[in-house]
């Protein structure tokens, strides 16, 4: 299991996905799309992401909004994995 990681590393890993927010134990993003089954196909790209690592983002949609919350639910809290999972979201995002 990936370790939970420190406030240092958290701030750290936050200026690669700056783009993102810490709420608590999660990091959060919201993303804007001009017509609801862009939002849609969104998800269902960031989904097979989800799936080849083994991690799920809690998944909002509103409209054309989509929330994404990430933790790490087995560690108790914020881990690499988070992280690395936002970075690729960001890429699909473009």
């Amino acid at each position: 299991m990936p370790k939970v990681l420190d406030k240092s590393s958290i701030e750290t890993s936050l200026t690669q996905v700056p783009n993102w927010r810490k709420e608590g134990n999660e990091i959060r993003r919201t993303f804007e799309f001009s017509a609801y089954l862009d939002g849609i196909s969104f998800v269902d790209e960031i989904a097979k992401l989800a799936e080849q690592a083994n991690h799920h983002p809690d998944i909002d949609i509103r409209w054309r909004k989509v929330h994404l919350a990430l933790t790490t639910h087995s560690a108790g809290g914020l881990t690499h994995l988070d992280f690395d999972l936002a970075a690729k979201i960001d890429t699909v995002y473009g």
